[in-house]
């Protein structure tokens, strides 16, 4: 009986259950709101160089320069987090978003584009800043990661799947007509969520309320950085690294798509094992099969390689993305690290998807940039895994001693 209730209350209503599944979801839609055109970059990317004719840089200039508002936003999240009401916030931010959208869907030149989705980022990361300060008041905060790794993953998989075809069919527009309808979801969900008061800090052994842990802090930030630089270079451009080997745009879109949704899988595990096992050592085993899969990608001239190096890093990115901003959210119940810890993800996100654009130039045939360009990227993922290992102890051992 105590079980059957208890799995009643993680499907009750939001303002019911403030840690339930159905408030883990609408809290992660918020975030998504003003991220989600991270999750569809390939068809970003691809969709501004088929519907506008950028230059696969000049699309990744829009791309980057919407990420680093985003991180700005992020760092100012970071002052604001408990001093403001989030709700109200939030609803302004969703509208905000909207009103930008709708003004991107009507620009040709890259250079006003790039421009404009400067501020849309700076709105997206203030939203994400919140919420994610949010996550942080939240019991067991990577279980509310992992469903928001759920929801980016399992919806970005659908438009990586389907807007490069809508692209072809309406224009470059539909992009933005999807970030709208997105934000307009959100905005109702919104309505659902109950207030979420600080919660107390953690204890140690002793029961001692822990004090700020500054070194395994900015360790995990630094990783958080690196991972996501070099997970988001090659994911940005990988659509025209398919297409240097010829791959047909059917077939990339198809095994992108399914890449992501296996990325669920990855956030699902995180949900399901977080609060049972310790981190370390599957989240070291899930780092270093990412920067392998990232390598694998110069043998993409075999679709199979393409195919099974994405599903890999499909997996593994949420895994071990949902854990690493748990960490950091779990050095501080106020909110302000999970903040802080979405600026140092966007900054990561941004340089890597600018970087790798810049790296490749132009696109076409496969040559020895791609080569460098997915070199820099698996170094990256390394150092992330080397930099994150001693956080994680550190937390397995205040968890589980």
């Amino acid at each position: 009986m105590t079980a059957i209730t208890h799995e009643f209350s993680l499907f009750a209503s939001p303002r019911k259950s403030a840690h339930g599944l159905l408030a883990r979801f609408c809290l992660a839609m918020l975030a998504t709101a003003g991220f989600f055109y991270v999750n569809i970059i390939p068809a970003l990317v691809d969709g501004l160089v088929t519907g506008l004719g950028f230059s696969t840089a000049d699309a990744g200039s829009v791309a980057s320069s919407n990420i680093y508002g985003a991180a700005v936003g992020a760092l100012v999240a970071v002052f604001l987090a408990g001093r403001i009401s989030w709700r109200l916030v939030s609803g302004s931010l969703l509208i905000l978003l909207m009103g930008v959208d709708l003004l991107s869907s009507f620009m040709i030149d890259a250079d006003w584009l790039i421009a404009i989705r400067f501020v849309h980022g700076c709105i997206g990361g203030l939203l994400v800043g919140v919420a994610y300060s949010i996550f942080a008041r939240t019991e067991s905060p990577e279980k509310t990661f992992g469903v928001l790794l759920v929801v980016q993953y399992g919806l970005g998989g659908l438009g990586v799947m389907y807007l490069p075809s809508l692209v072809v069919d309406f224009g470059a527009p539909v992009l933005f007509w999807s970030l709208m309808l997105f934000s307009a979801v959100s905005f109702c969900l919104l309505l659902l969520l109950p207030d979420y008061p600080v919660r107390a800090p953690i204890v140690n052994v002793e029961g001692q309320a822990s004090p700020m842990a500054w070194w395994p802090l900015l360790a995990t930030l630094a990783a958080l950085f690196l991972f996501q630089a070099g997970n988001n270079g090659p994911y940005a451009v990988v659509m025209g690294l398919a297409k240097s080997f010829q791959l047909e745009l059917d077939y990339i879109s198809r095994w992108l798509g399914f890449a992501a949704w296996l990325g669920v899988v990855g956030a699902v595990l995180v949900i399901v094992v977080s609060s049972r096992m310790r981190r370390l050592v599957p989240m070291s085993v899930a780092m270093i099969v990412t920067a392998w899969a990232t390598w694998s990608l110069i043998y993409s001239d075999q679709p199979g390689v393409f195919a099974l190096a994405n599903c890999l890093v499909g997996i593994t990115w949420a895994f071990v993305i949902a854990y690493l901003l748990g960490m950091a959210a779990e050095f501080d119940t106020t909110g302000r690290m999970a903040a802080l810890a979405g600026f140092a993800s966007k900054m990561g996100l941004a340089t890597g998807s600018l970087v790798a654009a810049n790296m490749v130039g132009a696109g076409g045939a496969f040559s020895s940039s791609y080569v460098l360009m997915l070199g820099v990227a698996g170094a990256m993922l390394v150092l992330a895994w080397l930099l994150a290992m001693r956080p994680a102890y550190l937390l397995d051992r205040s968890k589980f001693n």
